[in-house]
Formats: C-alpha cells, structure tokens, sequence
C-alpha cells in the first residue's frame, strides 16, 4: 500500500475502532463523549491530508480484495467522493457537539447507543465515498441503512418502531428489488463495476435496456427519495434531531444523492446518460421537487416541512445530474455541499427550540426570534441558501444547475427551477416572519432563552459555514471542476 491508500484505510477504521470505544464506556459519559469528539476531529483530519493530492490529481486507491473472481473490495478517491468525505467528516464534529448538549438536557435514554451507532454510520459513509466499485458501494450502502435503523427507532415508542419499520421497509426493499439486480446486470452487460471515466456501458446498447437499468439504478438508490420511494425520509422524523440531521445532511441521503450522481458519472457516462432512453429521470425528479415542496407547504409541524424540504432539494441534484453535461454536474456536486450545510442548521435550530421551548409546531413559534435570537438568526441563513439567495451556498449550486439549463435551453427544468424557488420562499418566509415580526400568541409554559451552549454553537458554526461556503467556495469547486475534466 501506499502512503495514501494507508489514508483510505485510516479514514474508514478511526471511527469503527471509535465505535467500540464509545461503547466501551457507556458508564462513563465524559468519557464516552471525549471518545466521541476525539474520533471525529482525528477522521476531519485524515480526510483533509487527502484533499490536496486529489487537487493535484492524484486518485488514491487500495488493492482490491477479491472475495470472488472479478467481485472485489475496492477503494479509489476521486474528487466527488472527495466532496462527499469532507462533507461527512466536518459536519460529524459539529453534530457531535451538537449531540452532547441536546442529547443531555432533553435526558435521552440509551446515548451510548446513540453515540456508538452514529460512529458505525460515518465509517459505512466513509466506505460509500471511497467505492471504487459498484459491490463495495453496494455493501457500505447497505451498512448504513443497517447502522441508522436503531438511530430512527432510538426513542422506542410506537411511533419511532412505526417509523423505523418504514425506514428500513422501503430501503432494504428499494435496494434488494432494485438496486442489487442493476448492479448484477451492470457486471453481466459490462464485464466490470469498477467505476471508470467516461462510464463501462457499451455503445450500442438497446435504448430499452438503458431505460430499464436507469430505473432500477434511480429507484434502487432509495436514500435519494425520488418520488414514490420518499416516505422514509419524513417517516423517519420521529427520531431526535441529531438523528435527524444525519439523515438529511451528514450521511443518508447525501449516500443517495452521491450514489446517483456517480453511476450516473461513472457507470453509465454523461454521453450514454443524455439519451432519450434517460430523460425519463429528469421529468421524475422535477416532478418530486414541485410536488414534495407544494407538499411543504402544508406541513404545521416543524421537522416535517423541513423533511419534505429535503425530498425537494435531493431531486434537485438528481436533477442536475440527469441533464449529464459538465456545468450541470457540478451543479449538482455543489448543490450537495450547500444542502448539507443549509439543512444541517435548519435541523439543529429546529431542535434547538424543542429543547430551549418544547414546541415543534410552526404555527406555535410567533414571537420566538425575540426570545431565541441565534437560533432563529441560524434558521434564516439556512432558510435563504435553501431558496437559494446570495450569500449563501445554495445559490452556488443553483446558478450552476440554472446555466446547464439555460446552455440546454431546457424549459422544463427552468420552470421546475424558477417555481420550486417560489414554493421554497412560500414555505420557509413565513417561518422567519412569525418569528421575529410575530408577538407571541399566549405566554411560555415557561420562561426559556437559548438552548444549552453546545447546541447553539453548533448551529452558529453551520450557518457561518453556510455564508463561509459562498464566500470561499474554492475547494469543493475545485474538486468539481476536477470530476468534469475527468469527464472531459
């Protein structure tokens, strides 16, 4: 092995070996928790000693393990993985601060599981980042599926079992009916699963065929949402908000999103993918992100419009990478850095009022922005960069996915865009005026200010990160001009 593919290694084992630490000190809460933050900040680490070889254009990779002939284990980083791994490793240290103040003042039962099973979540995200092929991919998805199952049930009411039996119903469903047969069929058709520049479908392959594996490619890939397969994710709610905000922005359906975005990269190719047999995908997800925004909309609870929100913005990815021209892939690599950030915050602030306030309803939270006013400050620069306004990193990612159609002349897209930014504008606007231009309907239960200290640093840190991200967008920009010269 080289020095680097000793990186890939590392980046994967630190928080496995933190997972059985963690669980080791159940006992000892200080203890568990420093385990906690120590793992985080050593992964942060290793992951950013790689950024600069891959800038430089060199592609790590370990030997592949052969368990069958021509199935491997195998792990190569290339810039969107690259994204992906930054993305999952910085935002595991804040969440873990975040954790720890929320996790105690609300009194949560069975926090070394939490804890422990959360470490196991960003190792299997480690290993999606770095697939260098569609088996491994396919078992490290799996793994975190597996992993975050006892995160959504962690409160072990009715509720949370009802939730995770739909969480784990529609994405063990998705991949096994799905997912695994694209995949059998891509080494059948293909001879290989390794992900390769330019994409290892043949030329000349029936336009049927094509159709058939993008759908069970798109469908199997459940983390992303599309619509039908989207129920999990608001489903998945009842679990306490860290859970939350791995879902929607450290891990799962970032897992989705990438998983799209590089089969449709590295397996398929932007040529084959920009196809009649494919422009199937680009009408389903404009069809989710009009639909699950108009869907918003209605929602009084305050984590259930902000998952619906997510179904919305995640298609908004797929849909970027359906239009399989360079500007809109790195549409849709910067659309999943500035979610992440958003949408993190967003859920953080959500559960920094159910903490400091006890409410979870949006018509509940008039006058609260007097009372919480870094929360509800966090909130607003996670509400614009969803809608996309300058200077927050949602803009990035949709003036990119809005050049490629424009370079397209694709009005179906345009409209989907222009729309969606009203529906995104009428769901998050009046959350923002409630709250600050609101007086408050009826007294507090009880008098309450901020939530405790780590919660709103956290939520401080991500809404920086969200502005920090307009203003020095260098290197995931970088890392994405990278994936489209590979194309190119």
């Amino acid at each position: 092995m080289t020095d680097l593919s000793l990186f890939i290694v590392a980046a994967m084992l630190i928080p496995a070996v933190g997972a059985g630490l963690i669980a080791s000190s159940g006992s000892r809460p200080n203890v568990r928790e420093a385990y906690t933050l120590v793992t985080a900040a050593l992964l942060f680490g290793v992951v950013f000693l790689l950024v600069p070889s891959v800038l430089q254009g060199a592609r790590p990779a370990t030997e592949g393990f052969d368990l069958l002939p021509g199935l491997s284990i195998q792990f190569v980083i290339e810039p969107l993985g690259m994204i992906f791994a930054m993305i999952a490793s910085t935002l595991w240290i804040v969440n873990s601060i975040y954790s720890i103040g929320y996790m105690r003042e609300n009194k949560e039962n069975k926090q070394t599981i939490f804890y422990t099973c959360f470490a196991i979540a960003i190792a299997s995200t480690m290993g999606i980042a770095f697939a260098g092929n569609l088996f491994t991919l396919f078992l490290f998805y799996e793994a975190l599926t597996l992993s975050t199952y006892p995160l959504v049930t962690h409160k072990g009411n009715d509720d949370a079992k009802a939730g995770g039996r739909m969480y784990l119903g529609i994405l063990l469903s998705t991949s096994v009916l799905f997912l695994l047969p694209a995949v059998i069929a891509t080494y059948f058709i293909a001879g290989t699963g390794d992900f390769t520049v330019g994409g290892i479908i043949p030329e000349g392959e029936s336009p049927y065929l094509i159709a058939a594996l993008s759908i069970l490619f798109i469908y199997g890939i459940g983390k992303a949402a599309v619509m039908p397969v989207h129920r999990w994710l608001p489903a998945a709610m009842v679990a306490p908000t860290p859970v939350s905000a791995l879902l929607h922005a450290v891990a799962v359906v970032k897992a989705g999103v990438f998983s799209v975005v590089k089969v449709i990269v590295y397996v398929f190719g932007l040529d084959l993918f920009s196809g009649d047999a494919t422009s199937w995908v680009v009408y389903a997800a404009g069809f989710t992100v009009l639909v699950a925004s108009i869907i918003a909309l209605g929602q009084d609870n305050l984590k259930r419009r902000l998952a619906y929100s997510t179904v919305s913005q995640l298609s908004y990815v797929v849909l970027a990478a359906a239009m399989a021209t360079p500007l809109a892939i790195i549409g849709a690599a910067m659309h999943i850095t500035a979610h992440a950030f958003g949408k993190i915050t967003l859920f953080f602030a959500a559960g920094s009022i159910y903490t400091a306030a006890h409410k979870t309803e949006i018509s509940q939270l008039n006058g609260i922005g007097k009372r919480m006013p870094f929360t509800m400050a966090a909130f607003t620069i996670g509400a614009l960069s969803m809608i996309g306004v300058p200077p927050t990193a949602g803009f990035l990612g949709k003036w990119y996915i809005l050049s490629a159609a424009m370079e397209l002349k694709d009005w179906f897209v345009l409209f989907v865009i222009f729309v969606s930014t009203l529906l995104n504008t009428g769901y998050f606007v009046p959350i923002i005026y409630r709250a600050f231009f609101k007086a408050e309907n009826v007294p507090p239960a009880h008098e309450h200010g901020e939530a405790p200290w780590p919660v709103v640093l956290a939520l401080s840190l991500t809404a920086l990160g969200t502005l920090a991200l307009f203003i020095f967008p260098e290197v995931p920009l970088a890392l994405a001009k990278a994936l489209v010269g590979q194309i190119l």
